[in-house]
């Protein structure tokens, strides 16, 4: 995330813009996305490594 936040910031982007630049993007994949992925997202965005677990079984229903 660190380095996510970094490239943004090289853009131009100040802090407080990168933070609204991500927290736009998780809102809109999270809109997208089903419930079952929602925490992995914000896992990823609170910089901790995503629950692999819950975040393959939320595509299960990609594939039926």
């Amino acid at each position: 995330m660190n380095e996510l936040k970094e490239r943004l910031k090289a853009l131009g982007l100040s802090d407080e813009m990168t933070d609204k630049a991500l927290a736009t993007i998780a809102d809109f994949a999270k809109s997208r996305l089903p419930r079952a992925l929602h925490q992995p997202i914000d896992d990823v965005l609170a910089g901790k490594s995503p629950d692999l677990g819950s975040l393959l079984g939320g595509f299960g229903g990609f594939f039926k």
